[in-house]
This record gives structure tokens, C-alpha cells and sequence, in this order.
């Protein structure tokens, strides 16, 4: 049986129809999470989109975090499910305090959408763990807000745990320490600010988008 994957959508969300059509494309089955909703429906993992969630209005994700869904969303992560934000989805994840650190606005004031390249640091996580280790991989972003940030003790507990998934090649926003993504102690949840889910095909420009979300869906899939 293969996996099912919920993807919330928040008012604003913009994303949520590429990571049902990228999900669909590997097999994965893939459903729409009402972001007023209570419940997870089931799902065996969760995708939180890109997009501007509520509008972004005081900080990107602050009001999305207090959406009822995000409450079954950190039951769910909490108790070992997979999650993965992109983006917006994981601004949303930092305010939830499902990942440490938050998200500011990029080096030079200027919103981004280009392509760039992503070295995988880390094949331990829910996002990672059929890519391989060194990798680069050619991922679209598209971020205004994007700019990692976080303490200068929480960036050592994150480099020394493995945390840290995914490196720019070329830093774009800022991100301190190159980082593009990270994951939790659990390695069950990720938020990163490219997106895989637009490089899903040639036609799309790229294809290493695919080995991220194999990744998710094969720990989606496998026995709890």
C-alpha cells in the first residue's frame, strides 16, 4: 500500500497543488489538510507548503502556527510521524517550536526566485535518507524571508547533532552557516527553503527534487 501524504492548506498557501502533484508522481497518494480542521485524517506523513499563510502579516507563519491543524501537526510530529515544511511551511514549523531557529528576511532586502545548487550534509533524516551523502542537487527557491538564523549555541547543538540536512552551495539569503534546511533530534521533521517539489521533471528544469521526496515517502510507508 503506498504512503499518504496531507498537505495543509492555509489561507494564502500557494504550493500546496505542486506537493500533491510531485507526491502523486512517485506513487504516493496525497489529500488537501484544511488548515481549520482538527485532524490529521489518518495520514502516514505531513507536507506544510510554500505560499504566505494567512499573509504573513506579523511574521511569516506566527498566525499560521495557531491554526487548529497545527495542534494534530505537532501531536503527529511528536509522536514520531514525518513532517516536512518548504518554504513558508518551514517558517510555520520554527513558530510551532517544532524546529529551533526562525527565519528572516534576506541578506540585501530582495525577494528570490532563481535556481540553485544544495549539498546534502546529512542522508538521517525523513527528507534525506534516499539522497546521497554530498550531493548536489539543483533546487528552485523562491523566498523573500528565507535567511536562517538562530544562536550561537543552538547552531552548535545543530552542527554536532547532524542536524543540519542541507547546505547551500553558493549562499543566496544569508542563512547562517550556508544552512538550507535543517531537522529535528528525531530526525522526523524538516523545513527547508527550496523547493524539491518544483523539480520534479525535466521540463521543470530539474529532477533532484525526487530523491527528497522519495525520501518522505519511503518513511511514510514504512512499518511504525
Amino acid at each position: 500500500m503506498s504512503a499518504r501524504v496531507g498537505v495543509v492548506q492555509f489561507p494564502g498557501s500557494n504550493c500546496e497543488l505542486d506537493a500533491l502533484e510531485a507526491i502523486r508522481l512517485l506513487g504516493g497518494e496525497a489529500d488537501i489538510l484544511w488548515h481549520g480542521d482538527s485532524t490529521l485524517d489518518g495520514v502516514d506523513a505531513v507536507v506544510v507548503p510554500g505560499g504566505f499563510a494567512h499573509g504573513d502579516y506579523l511574521r511569516p507563519g506566527a498566525i499560521a502556527r495557531f491554526s487548529p491543524v497545527m495542534n494534530a501537526v505537532v501531536q503527529f510530529a511528536r509522536s514520531g510521524g514525518p513532517v516536512v515544511g518548504i518554504c513558508n511551511g518551514f517558517q510555520v514549523l520554527t513558530e510551532a517550536g517544532l524546529l529551533p531557529g526562525a527565519l528572516q528576511k534576506n541578506r540585501g532586502l530582495k525577494f528570490l526566485c532563481t535556481t540553485v545548487e544544495l549539498r546534502v550534509e546529512s542522508t538521517d533524516s525523513v527528507l534525506t535518507n534516499a539522497a546521497d551523502l554530498g550531493a548536489i542537487l539543483r533546487v528552485p527557491i523562491n523566498h523573500f524571508e528565507g535567511n536562517f538564523t538562530c544562536s550561537p549555541d543552538t547552531l552548535a547543538q545543530l552542527q554536532a547533532n547532524d542536524q543540519v540536512v542541507l547546505r547551500y552551495v553558493t549562499n543566496p539569503n544569508g542563512s547562517v552557516d550556508d544552512i538550507a534546511g535543517i531537522c529535528n533530534e528525531g530526525r522526523n521533521v524538516v523545513g527547508l527553503m527550496p523547493h524539491p517539489e518544483r523539480a520534479t521533471s525535466p521540463l521543470l528544469g530539474s529532477t533532484d527534487g525526487l530523491p527528497l521526496l522519495q525520501s518522505l515517502l519511503q518513511r511514510a510507508a514504512a512499518p511504525a
